[in-house]
């Protein structure tokens, strides 16, 4: 059934390229993805892309090094994105995380994907590479990332190249399709008569998507700051002050003064907010008292964590994290048993019903050289919780990027997109081992691909400023003047929002227009006659119609 949901999709993407890139003639990215493991592989992407009848080789470099099967590239270019798919299944083993690798001549050698691949079955690898240079040779091979010696077989590869100028008109359609919608503004007289020449303006004033950033106990009091937040930004996330060593630091001493003191400043600039996190898996950051607990007095302090914090929130926090890195690591589980993480999600839900309960993990979309990352991981992971507990709602990515590869980043989001649950990508940033515009640069990149993918339901990043700067990448200095990185935001903020449209009514009493989605204030006049009122746009395949009468 997902499957042919997301072909639905594709369709959808087709039929909307007549509307917004009806002069575009180049390869159209295919989202499909597969998350379980099939009898028999399906047909290959682009049918095949530039590896169209091509079978994987045994393949040896200069160093004696073999690999199999491999795929010999030849004129990769510089900065082309390409899209990589294939279908893996493994013997020697029942399981084994494979990765696929790229060696340009022969010297560096990058991951372009993984998969966790099975014993008697084919399971879909997604990813993707963009080349720093141009090269006349390369080799794109598969390797078992564990110490097991195991027999890889690949069927239905792709390789399809796609320059920045058609990745981005992909973006942008994506973004006519699901963050924008087409509306018909119908002006009439109280008797229901058309009124051609009627002037209608229409003023952007709210956006529907949710865009935010991290804030810390450094906003309270400070007015310039929240000026500045406020202006920008219709989310928040506390970066660490409702973390369980924050709020209770030492057992039954429960402070939640900081916690209160901004959520106020939220609440009353209408600001919506995250709740994170409920329990952090690094028992480095579970408080030190909570890690010398064992048996009932462990199973105890974590449900009373649980009710401490959601009854006094209860409603007010529109996300939790309940669960942080239970990929990397396990405190918990454990200490308490595999299912622990269940229990936890299942009393979440009893103290505050209406918050949407999430998971959170790092290096899914950053990295695919983390085995304990993988998508594949995270899925199963996702799966065995919700199927167990039916309460995790939400998918997390932190997003804490040094170079993105942003081909691997949207086959991820797609492999991800086929459990239906809403995507976040909850902590964006770049790192600070690169320089302001370094940072800049590849945070656009990222903010580009997470905004236009339709499965990405809201961007939050990690950017709370400090006395001394923030955790990676700072918006702002500490006088509230921008940084590479805030001209990036800045600008792609006002790029995504439809600001004021005005136009005359046509002989049918219409005016179109074209809006991001998010609440707008309308006025239409004729004559000496005036009428305000307001207008919501919602995600919605069709056209909106909406009725004004003078």
């Amino acid at each position: 059934m997902k499957s042919r949901q997301i072909i639905s999709c594709f369709l959808l993407l087709l039929l909307g390229t007549t509307h917004s890139h009806a002069s575009y003639e180049g390869p159209w990215y295919d989202s499909s993805a597969y998350s379980e493991c099939k009898k028999y592989p399906e047909p290959p992407l682009y049918n095949g892309g530039i590896l169209k009848g091509t079978d994987p080789k045994e393949q040896g470099n200069q160093t004696g090094t073999i690999y199999s099967p491999a795929y010999v590239l030849q004129n990769l270019t510089k900065n082309t994105k390409y899209a990589f798919s294939a279908w893996v299944q493994i013997g020697g083993a029942d399981s084994a995380t494979v990765k696929a690798r790229l060696a340009i001549d022969n010297a560096s050698i990058q991951c372009v994907g993984n998969v966790v691949a099975q014993r008697g079955c084919w399971s879909f690898l997604k990813g993707g590479f963009v080349p720093d240079s141009s090269t006349p040779y390369a080799v794109l091979f598969f390797q078992n990332s564990g110490d097991a010696n195991v027999d890889i077989q690949v069927s239905a590869a792709s390789l399809q190249p796609f320059t920045d100028e058609e990745w981005s008109a992909h973006q942008q359609n994506w973004i006519s399709l699901r963050r924008k919608r087409r509306v018909t503004v119908h002006v009439t007289d109280l008797n229901g008569n058309r009124l051609q020449g009627a002037y209608v303006t229409l003023r952007q004033r709210s956006r529907e998507f949710p865009f935010g950033s991290a804030i810390s106990k450094t906003i309270i009091g400070n007015f310039p700051y929240q000026k500045w937040f406020v202006e920008r930004f219709n989310v928040a996330v506390f970066e660490n002050e409702l973390k369980w060593y924050a709020t209770e630091p030492d057992p039954g001493k429960l402070n939640y003064t900081l916690a209160d003191q901004m959520l106020s400043f939220v609440r009353e600039n209408q600001i919506s907010v995250r709740g994170h996190n409920i329990f952090w898996e690094d028992p480095v950051y579970t408080p030190g008292w909570v890690r010398n607990l064992t048996g009932l007095d462990l199973v105890s302090a974590v449900s009373s964590r649980i009710e401490s914090l959601m009854t006094k929130y209860k409603g007010e926090f529109m996300h939790w994290d309940v669960s942080n890195e239970m990929l990397h690591f396990d405190f918990y589980e454990s200490r308490l048993g595999a299912n622990a993480s269940n229990q936890f999600f299942e009393t979440a839900r009893r103290a505050d019903p209406w918050a949407t309960l999430f998971m959170n993990e790092f290096n899914v979309v950053e990295t695919c050289d983390d085995v304990n990352s993988t998508v594949d991981a995270y899925i199963s992971m996702l799966r065995r919780v919700k199927g167990n507990s039916g309460m995790l709602e939400g998918i997390g990515l932190e997003s804490h990027f040094t170079k993105p590869n942003i081909p691997f980043v949207r086959a991820t989001l797609d492999k991800l997109a086929t459990l239906g649950m809403p995507i976040w990508l909850t902590e964006l940033d770049i790192s600070k081992t690169l320089d302001q515009r370094t940072q800049a640069l590849y945070l656009e990149e990222v903010l580009r691909e997470g905004f236009s993918h339709p499965s990405v339901n809201g961007i939050m990043l990690w950017t709370a400023l400090h006395p001394k700067g923030c955790y990676q990448m700072c918006l702002t200095d500490n006088n509230l003047q921008n940084l590479p990185p805030g001209d990036v935001v800045d600008r792609l903020l006002q790029e995504w929002y439809t600001g004021q449209v005005a136009g005359q009514t046509d002989g049918h009493g219409c005016f179109d227009f074209e809006g991001f989605l998010g609440d707008y204030d309308l006025s239409a006049a004729y004559g000496s006659k005036i009428v305000n009122s307001t207008l919501s746009l919602f995600q919605g395949d069709e056209t909106l119609h909406f009725n004004v009468q003078i």
